[in-house]
């Protein structure tokens, strides 16, 4: 059990990859559609490429959506409405009518005419005001339910509020007095009330069992009739024949069986894609394949993408542009490099040709805008170069959609705006790309372009307490920026990660700065009451230091590295010969840094911009040939005791730093006019 126990403990970082492996395998198959997938390609104005297709089944051709919706439209518009009519509201008009005292104390007559007007608004009905409002946008005739009689009538025989005094003053016409002609109109007024109201729910049902007995299809194809022949131009009937068979393989019920079988095919695809990055991981980037947090990392971002995909197409498939796929090698390029946030996106992307309509034109569109991310986004810090890059990737999105529009279609005049508007939506979706790598500095300890931006400032906490307490070890940091980031923008390096590591790599010098001879102020020096081990030893604890100091203010391990690396594995040179020269027997090994030696370009720009400007000080006459021999003799001296073995640097990229040192120092020591006195 022991035994079992420390294997699993020895082989923990393999365990983890291979459970991430299978539950990232897991969920993505989960997300991916389970139904067949039609076995040919094909392009609408384009010859069938196959040989002769035929029938494997009876299925009815289906109408496309565009058709169905234009009936839809034309039930809607067509469809009749219905009102209701109150019998009860004209009784109670009439009563109300006679029961007023002006009506009961004179003669008949007057009773006879109001009646008279009463049936008249009546004949057909009065429509109430917001009802009216149905009939405004309704030409046709109208269907009006009395009980359980329903008849059709043209919407003019209706009387409108706006016709009742008209119709009220027409009937009484023949009351001589005008006094009683005003009483009986202010009465009729009164009393007569709307019984013609729109009937809402019965219109909508009506209007929804129209629609319910749309047909969806249109024509029916029996087993083993030829639906296409070899070199037929897709287009027509042919075209509408091939989607409906294509849909009904695709949406049939399938067997438990079948259905194990479909899961497994996706499992072994979806292994298979994610296998190769492992691998690619593991062959040119060993660094990151070792690093349990940043593989995490790269599958949850491929993992978020498939995720956001197949969302959005469970929804309306249409909206699939709008979701921002260019993030994930946004993301991947911030933290890692463009080779790493390529491979990974075309791998998601290849993917995602299992979940989305379509998948050729898709997978085309979504490599060429990855690969146009990867070219443009770079200095994420400054934010118009990221503005700049989304709306280029934006540009290419369009571009290439109206191309594929060209080809299909052999004009432009079928161009749907409504992509042009998902394609400008993705692109602001595309900003959240900063805030998720906020997040995942937080969540993964990582560091972006941006963080490197914030820690380079000389008045951050550390930096400000370098420049206090230690500044000659500032000036020297400062001086060595410059230099590592001028060489790292030669040879294609991370400038702004070389600049930030430069900064820091010495920070360890703040527990012991007196012990440094660049920040000794005067001529007395601590290190002449010291045996050479013991200074040796406080020269190399500052390696130690830096990193503990680095820890204890949350330093990124990408800075951290610097100060790790910037002395590789070499000696406390002046110390190991000044004990040499009283010891033949010294043990070397005391006077040797920790290291480990540079592993990245930054970190061997680092090591040897440090060793030439502090080498540079002790130069008492500064000349061209000087600085030539210097930078020569240093990084030779490098190289010899083997200190960029690990480091992913070419012997051209050393002779272009080697280059740049030499001019820089040059101008730093440029030699200036005696002045007169």
């Amino acid at each position: 059990m022991k035994k079992l126990l420390n294997q699993l403990l020895h082989n923990h970082s393999f365990i983890y990859k291979a459970i991430l492996y299978i539950l990232t395998i897991f969920l993505i198959v989960f997300l991916l559609p389970k139904g067949g997938k039609f076995k040919y390609d094909y392009f609408k104005g384009k010859p069938w490429q196959y040989e002769n297709y035929i029938a494997p089944l009876d299925f009815a051709i289906q109408k496309s959506q565009k058709e169905i919706d234009t009936e839809i439209s034309d039930i809607e518009k067509k469809s009749k409405i219905y009102f209701v009519y109150n019998i009860e509201v004209k009784e109670n008009v009439l009563s109300e009518f006679y029961k007023n005292t002006f009506i009961e104390n004179n003669e008949s007559s007057l009773r006879i005419i109001g009646e008279n007007i009463i049936n008249k608004v009546y004949k057909h009905g009065f429509i109430d005001n917001q009802s009216e409002q149905k009939l405004r946008n309704n030409t046709s005739e109208i269907t009006i339910r009395k009980e359980n009689l329903a008849y059709d009538i043209k919407h003019e025989d209706l009387v409108k509020s706006s016709q009742l005094l008209g119709l009220i003053n027409d009937g009484l016409m023949e009351v001589s007095l005008p006094e009683i002609r005003t009483q009986l109109l202010n009465i009729l007024s009164d009393v007569i009330k709307s019984n013609v109201s729109y009937d809402n729910d019965f219109t909508q049902k009506v209007k929804e069992n129209a629609i319910g007995n749309i047909s969806y299809t249109k024509g029916f194809i029996s087993k083993g009739e030829r639906i296409i022949s070899k070199g037929d131009i897709v287009e027509g009937k042919k075209l509408e024949a091939l989607e409906s068979i294509k849909r009904e393989l695709e949406s049939q019920v399938w067997s438990k069986s079948n259905y194990n079988w479909i899961v497994f095919g996706y499992s072994i695809l979806v292994a298979l894609a994610l296998l190769m990055l492992l691998l690619f991981l593991r062959k040119y980037r060993f660094e990151i394949y070792n690093n349990n947090n940043k593989i995490t990392l790269i599958f949850l971002n491929v993992l978020l993408m498939v995720f956001l995909v197949s969302i959005v197409v469970n929804y309306d498939a249409k909206y699939v542009y709008a979701v921002p796929l260019c993030i994930l090698p946004i993301i991947l390029k911030a933290f890692f490099d463009a080779r790493l946030g390529l491979f990974a996106h075309v791998l998601t992307v290849l993917l995602l040709g299992f979940v989305v309509p379509n998948s050729f034109e898709f997978i085309f569109l979504q490599i060429i805008a990855g690969i146009v991310t990867i070219l443009t986004v770079s200095e994420l810090y400054k934010r118009v170069n990221l503005f700049i890059s989304i709306g280029q990737i934006v540009l290419i999105y369009m571009i290439t959609y109206v191309a594929f529009t060209i080809i299909h279609d052999g004009n432009v005049q079928n161009l749907n705006w409504f992509y042009f508007g998902l394609f400008a939506f993705n692109g602001m979706l595309a900003f959240l790309a900063t805030i998720l790598i906020f997040v995942y500095e937080r969540l993964f300890g990582l560091v972006s372009d941006v963080s490197l931006l914030e820690l380079s400032n000389t008045n951050s906490t550390l930096l400000r307490e370098l420049a206090e307490k230690a500044p000659g070890t500032f000036q020297h940091s400062m001086q060595v920026a410059n230099l590592a980031e001028a060489a790292a923008n030669e040879i294609g390096a991370n400038a702004m990660l070389v600049r930030t590591g430069a900064l820091y790599h010495d920070i360890g010098k703040l527990i012991n700065p007196m012990y440094f001879i660049e920040n000794q102020s005067t001529s007395l020096n601590p290190h002449n009451e010291l045996s050479n081990i013991d200074s040796a030893t406080i020269i190399l604890d500052h390696v130690i230091n830096g990193i503990e100091l680095a820890r204890k203010h949350r330093l990124p391990d990408r800075v951290i590295d610097f100060i790790r690396t910037h002395h590789g594995t070499s000696l406390v040179y002046y110390f190991y010969m000044q004990e040499k020269a009283v010891n033949e027997s010294v043990d070397i090994e005391k006077f040797r840094y920790p290291g480990p030696n540079p592993f990245s370009k930054e970190t061997a720009i680092l090591m040897m911009c440090d060793a030439a400007e502090a080498a540079s000080k002790s130069i008492k006459e500064p000349t061209a040939q000087v600085f030539e021999n210097l930078i020569d003799k240093i990084v030779s001296k490098q190289m010899e005791d083997g200190q960029f073995m690990n480091a992913d640097i070419t012997f051209k990229d050393i002779e272009l730093v080697k280059k740049v040192l030499k001019k820089k120092l040059k101008n730093i020591y440029h030699l200036r006019i005696e002045y007169p006195e």
